[in-house]
């Protein structure tokens, strides 16, 4: 995940989105009110749209089709509330890399916004970064489990617990204080290319 997420209000005119999207080398961007609640994303086809139409004077035929008169409406937008997509499409920070995945390939996203509980922006995740996760080598993200092992946990339980990975899926056995346990599944989560934890870990 991108932090900080590269976001907008929905006032900004149009030409100042263009230079945004140019400056930052992005497709979209997030809107977001004041409170910074994202309410919609921006992208260079919602601009397309309009330079489209002042460099061709284009408009739609009285049976044209729904999709070309709901782009048609806004060449007429001036700010990034006239031309966003709303409501955006966003991803929980707890959601796991599949469910990431799974969303920006059914929505067609290069790039999620990433919001907490209340809708708040905290983030962006690209599309190829979660493409580049879910194919990582099993034996790159075992040997990362282990060492996160090494720094968070006593020497006395490091030696209890075994790790197994199959594709991005990890796997937590053995013996270990439940207090131990709670910060290890933790400090493993939040490994990126993880997909998915299973703790399978019994206390002593």
């Amino acid at each position: 995940m991108n932090v900080p997420a590269v976001s907008l209000r929905d006032d900004l005119p149009y030409r100042d989105i263009a230079r945004l999207l140019a400056r930052e080398q992005v497709g979209a961007v997030p809107v977001v009110d004041a409170d910074d609640h994202v309410i919609g994303v921006v992208s260079e086809s919602d601009l397309l749209a309009k330079v489209a139409f002042e460099a061709s004077g284009h408009r739609p035929g009285r049976v044209g089709r729904l999709c070309e008169r709901r782009m048609h409406s806004k060449t007429r937008g001036e700010t990034a509330a006239d031309l966003m997509t709303s409501p955006a499409i966003t991803v929980l920070p707890v959601a796991t890399v599949a469910e990431a995945a799974w969303l920006a390939t059914l929505s067609r996203l290069k790039r999620l916004p990433v919001t907490d509980g209340v809708g708040r922006l905290v983030g962006v995740v690209r599309r190829n970064a979660l493409f580049q996760a879910l194919i990582r080598d099993d034996a790159g993200i075992r040997a990362e489990v282990e060492a996160r092992i090494e720094a968070c946990c006593p020497p006395e339980d490091r030696t209890t617990v075994e790790v197994a990975v199959q594709d991005g899926i990890v796997e937590l056995t053995g013996r270990m204080p439940p207090a131990t346990t709670a910060r290890l599944v933790a400090e493993v989560e939040a490994i990126a290319d993880v997909v998915e934890v299973k703790n399978l870990l019994t206390a002593v």
